[in-house]
This record gives C-alpha cells, sequence and structure tokens, in this order.
C-alpha cells in the first residue's frame, strides 16, 4: 500500500496538519522542500522562549496522550532558573490496546517530531531531550533512528545548530542534543513517572506525586513530557499561528486528532479529522460502516482503558475531550473500537481485563488484587458458571479500585468492568445463572475447579530423622 493511501480519506478538503498526503515525506530533503526545519526554525530562534510558549498557549493545544492538559501550560511550568539541568521525555510508549497512532506519524512524518522537540525545547531551555518508543516497535524505531541522523547531519540537532541558526530571541545560541530510547514492552511505562524510572535504568514504577516531573523528574531535575501525537503540533502551530490554529474544530479542544478506527468497521485505520467531527461520521462516513449493515453493540472511543458507549446512543456524540465527558467517556489516545450487534460483551471484556492484571506493576495492592480478582469473576462469568450476585461484585471490586492507586492503571482496569456493567447488564444477566452457587467473598481469589470450587491440593508430609 503505497504512503499516500495508508491514511487517506474520503474527504480531501479535511486539513491534514499531521500526516499529510505527500509521497515520501518521512525522507529529509522532502520535509525541507515543504517548509520543514530552515526558515521555519529561524522564525522560532528568532523570538524569545517565553514568546514560543505564549504561541502554543494561544492554540490551546492540548496534550494528545490521553490526559488532554493544556500543553503551553504545562511548558511554563518549567522553573526559569538556570541552576539545573532541563529534560524533555516524548512518550512514545504507544501500549493502549485500540491506539496505533504514533506509529503512524513514526512511519510518515518523523521530521515533524523532531522539529516539534527542538522547538519545545528551546521554548523551555531544555538541556537534552529523549524520545521514548515502544519496544515492540522495532521497525519505527529503526525510521526515527534514520531521521535523527539525518536532522544532525544537517545541522538540525546538536553543536551544528550554533552555525545554523547563531543567535536566538535573547541574543543566545542555543542548541540542544535528542536522543532515542527504546522501552522493554511495559504497558506502565506510558505512564510518565514510570517513563522517567525506565529510562533512568530502574523498574517502571510510578512514582508518588508530589513531587511533579516538572520540579523533580529524570535524575532528580525539572522535567516536561509530552506524547508524540502533541509534539507534532507544535512546527505547525508556529508556521501558522496560535490563533488559527485554535479555530480548527472544536474550541476547547482545537486542531486535528489521528483517530485510530477499529474493530467491526469497513475501513480501518487512521484518519486525522478535526477535533468535534461525530463519532457516527467517523464509522460510517470514513470508515464506511459496519460489515453487513450490522447493528453497532458497543464503542470505546478513547482506547480499552476508556468507559464503553451503547450502540443505541450514539448520535451526535462528538470526538473531542470536553463532548464525550458529557456522555461519560473520554478521549483517551482516540483508538475508536467498534463492536456489532454479534459481539460477546463479556468475552471482549475478559479479554481486557486479563490485559490490565498482566500489565500491573503490582505496586499498589488495589490494582494487583483487584485486576486478578476482576478477571476471576469475569472467567466464571464467561464459562456460564457465574451467579447473578458476581455481577455486583465485579461492579464493587472494580468500585475498590478507581481512585486507590498511585498511577491511572488502576481507573484502566476498573472503568472498562465498572461502566460495561453499568451500561450492559443485560449482558451479564444472559450469562448468569441461579443454578450456579455463588462463591462466599473469602474465595473469590482461591484457585478454582471448573470456576466454582476451590482446588484440594494434598501436600505429603515428609519426617526427616
Amino acid at each position: 500500500m503505497s504512503e499516500t493511501t495508508e491514511h487517506s480519506q474520503t474527504e480531501s478538503s479535511t486539513p491534514k496538519l499531521i500526516l499529510p498526503d505527500i509521497p515520501g515525506f518521512k525522507n529529509i530533503e522532502t520535509y525541507l522542500k515543504h517548509g520543514g526545519y530552515g526558515d521555519r526554525l529561524k522564525k522560532v530562534f528568532s523570538m524569545t522562549p517565553v514568546a514560543v510558549t505564549d504561541e502554543v498557549k494561544k492554540s490551546n493545544l492540548r496534550g494528545r496522550g490521553g490526559a488532554a492538559f493544556p500543553t503551553g501550560l504545562k511548558w511554563s511550568f518549567m522553573p526559569k532558573d538556570n541552576a539545573r539541568k532541563r529534560y524533555l521525555l516524548i512518550n512514545g510508549d504507544e501500549s493502549e490496546p485500540g491506539s496505533f497512532k504514533d506509529r503512524q506519524i513514526f512511519e510518515f512524518n518523523p521530521h515533524q517530531i523532531i522539529e516539534g522537540m527542538l522547538i519545545a525545547s528551546y521554548a523551555m531551555q531544555v538541556d537534552h531531550a529523549y524520545l521514548y518508543i515502544r519496544g515492540e516497535y522495532a521497525y519505527w524505531y529503526r525510521l526515527m533512528e534514520k531521521a535523527v541522523a539525518d536532522a544532525y547531519a544537517k545541522g538540525f540537532i546538536g553543536e551544528k545548530m550554533k552555525e545554523m541558526f547563531p543567535a536566538s530571541g535573547d541574543g543566545v545560541s542555543y542548541s540542544v542534543d535528542i536522543t532515542l530510547h527504546k522501552g522493554a514492552g511495559a504497558y506502565i511505562v506510558g505512564e510518565e513517572s514510570a517513563l522517567m524510572n525506565s529510562l533512568e535504568g530502574g523498574r517502571g514504577y510510578p512514582r508518588v506525586k508530589p513531587p511533579f516531573p516538572a520540579n523533580v523528574g529524570l535524575w532528580g531535575q525539572p522535567t516536561t513530557i509530552n506524547n508524540v501525537e502533541t509534539i507534532a503540533n507544535v512546527p505547525i502551530i508556529m508556521e501558522m499561528g496560535g490563533e488559527a490554529f485554535s479555530k480548527i474544530g472544536e474550541p476547547k479542544h482545537p486542531g486535528t486528532l489521528l483517530l485510530g478506527l477499529s474493530g467491526h468497521v469497513n475501513r480501518p485505520g487512521v484518519y486525522e479529522l478535526p477535533s468535534g467531527t461525530l463519532l457516527t461520521d467517523v464509522i460510517y462516513k470514513y470508515g464506511g460502516g459496519v460489515p453487513g449493515n450490522k447493528k453497532i453493540k458497543m464503542v470505546i472511543p478513547g482506547g480499552s482503558s476508556m468507559p464503553p458507549l451503547r450502540g443505541d446512543s450514539l448520535e451526535g456524540v462528538k470526538m473531542d475531550a470536553e463532548s464525550l465527558k458529557l456522555v461519560g467517556s473520554s478521549i483517551g489516545t482516540g483508538g475508536i473500537m467498534v463492536m456489532d450487534e454479534d459481539t460477546d460483551i463479556i468475552h471482549v471484556l475478559t479479554r481486557i481485563a486479563k490485559f490490565y492484571w498482566h500489565e500491573s506493576c503490582g505496586q499498589c495492592t488495589p490494582c494487583r488484587e483487584g485486576t486478578g480478582w476482576l478477571l476471576k469473576v469475569l472467567r466464571r462469568i464467561d464459562q456460564g458458571q457465574g451467579a447473578p450476585s458476581d455481577i455486583d461484585l465485579l461492579h464493587d471490586v472494580a468500585q475498590n479500585i478507581e481512585g486507590r492507586t498511585i498511577c491511572a492503571l488502576g481507573e484502566a482496569a476498573a472503568w472498562p468492568v465498572k461502566f460495561t456493567v453499568q451500561r450492559f447488564r443485560e449482558e451479564f444477566e444472559k450469562k448468569v445463572s441461579t443454578n450456579n452457587v455463588p462463591s462466599s467473598p473469602n474465595r473469590v481469589h482461591s484457585l478454582r475447579v471448573g470456576g466454582l470450587e476451590p482446588v484440594q491440593v494434598h501436600v505429603p508430609i515428609v519426617v526427616r530423622v
């Protein structure tokens, strides 16, 4: 499949700021011909660092990694003193099931990531910038390695920057180095503090906050962490101006979004659309609808950790942070997962619960133990051995995980279960039976035969003389 058709869309008028239909755009020469680096960076370095941050604030760019936090505001948290080193860390550990947007940027527009890192680094006067890429993305890691090497060779990164851009807005020459780092395949390091621990060579455990990374981050120094898609928007903002960017899509969450459409759709893929695009348009207008014209039973709008929506309540739902909050879900990473009327919701939820149980780092008791309980009860129901009381038990366990962990993996594991039980209770009721004897609470975590009774283990007694 060609580069232009890999992420093509049915509406040519739709702005494509991150994935433009330009053949060979991943190559530095093509990127330069279309305005990359060069004059754009000269313009940025002629401004003061504060002015660059202010321009990003004007754009109202919000993070694309899940939290949707205002990017310019986050940059302003970086301390202004020069006493300590400052770091920029770009989170490319794209491990959320249903999300594959960052991978597209690595493949089709790597230099816009690099240029965004240079601009962000200058705005915060960063000493060193890091790009952390998911370990399973071996091919895309190599693509980024080449892009970084080409940018170094052209003098856009490192000490040669001082020759290319001799004086910045405050009269001081600026340079920064960029280092790539490959992860080891842990979902938990998508959390920013676990990401820092991993980069430092430690175990991917989330940190207790405060202190926050802006004050105590990498190696105890001030650090700002942005998502790949977020940082790729920065060169476009500096090109068109923050005010113009703020008028694209929804005012409270402006710009285009990379939406990863998967599941029961005729044309799955990554679609770059203005924020606020109707969810039904994404599925039917761009995704070609559901195979066999079947009805939609469930949609997860932002990756597997986000609360699901019923298929009969999708009308009028828009893809932006504020609109999805109003309907009880979240934009997350923009990974839209569509499931038709024949989908076994309990089986899907069991698979999701298994993922979060497997990826829990084990640091927090509610998450370490609770994810295992959710999986055991769901398996029991999925196998037709669940009792009616198990439905409320699932909801209760999820409630006791949510909000009781150091990082958001607790919510990531709890939300799919909690909201699926609330919104699809009839699906659970079809699978449980009053003929199944409910297990007592103290047996939930025990090993079972057939999912109901504890395993009887006979251990021989050895007498040593």
